[in-house]
C-alpha cells in the first residue's frame, strides 16, 4: 500500500511524532488516521516507560505570575540533556505545567507523594493526575508522556510552587 504524503503530514501535525514513525503508523494501519494515531500513542507509552529509570538532571526552571500579580508558581522540569531543554517542545510542556499549576493548585506532584493519613481526592491534589486545562481528555502524565516520545528522552517534574497573595 501507498501512503500520501498529505496523509503523513497531517499524521504529523496531529500526533507530533516523527515523519518516518507516521509513516509506518500509516502503513500498519492500512491509512487508517485514528488507529496509526493510537498505534504511535501506544508506541509513545512504550518509550516513556523504557526512559523512566534513566537519570534526568537537566531542564528548565518555568515561572509565571498571573496577571496583576496575585498568583504565581515556579516549577523545575528535567531532562536528560541540556539540548532537550532548549528544544521549543521542552520549553511548551514547562511552560504549560506552570500555568496548569496557576489554574488547578495541586499540592503534590504523584500520588505517592500522598500522606497515608490525608484525606484528599488525589486527582485534585496530584499534579500528574489532573485534567490538563488546554485539553480535559488529557492528564498531566498523557502530555508529559507525549513530550517523552518527541524528544526522545526522559522527562520528570522534579518540584513545583504556587504562590497566591494573602495565603
Amino acid at each position: 500500500m501507498q501512503v500520501s504524503t498529505a496523509a503523513v503530514r497531517e499524521l504529523r501535525e496531529k500526533t507530533g511524532a516523527g515523519i518516518m514513525n507516521c509513516k509506518k503508523a500509516l502503513l500498519e494501519t492500512d491509512g487508517n488516521m485514528e488507529k496509526a494515531a493510537e498505534v504511535l500513542n501506544q508506541r509513545g507509552l512504550a518509550l516513556a516507560h523504557k526512559k523512566a529509570d534513566r537519570t534526568a538532571n537537566q531542564g528548565v526552571i518555568e515561572a509565571y505570575v498571573h496577571q496583576g500579580g496575585q498568583i504565581g508558581a515556579i516549577v523545575e522540569v528535567n531532562c536528560e540533556t541540556d539540548f532537550v531543554a532548549r528544544t521549543d517542545e521542552f520549553k511548551e510542556l514547562a511552560h504549560s505545567l506552570v500555568l496548569q499549576i496557576v489554574a488547578m493548585s495541586p499540592q503534590f506532584i504523584s500520588q505517592e507523594e500522598i500522606p497515608p493519613e490525608a484525606d484528599t481526592d488525589p486527582q485534585a491534589a496530584c499534579l500528574l493526575l489532573q485534567p490538563f486545562i488546554r485539553d480535559p481528555d488529557k492528564t498531566i502524565q498523557d502530555i508529559i508522556t507525549e513530550t517523552i516520545a518527541k524528544v526522545g528522552e526522559n522527562v520528570k517534574v522534579r518540584r513545583f510552587t504556587r504562590f497566591e497573595l494573602g495565603y
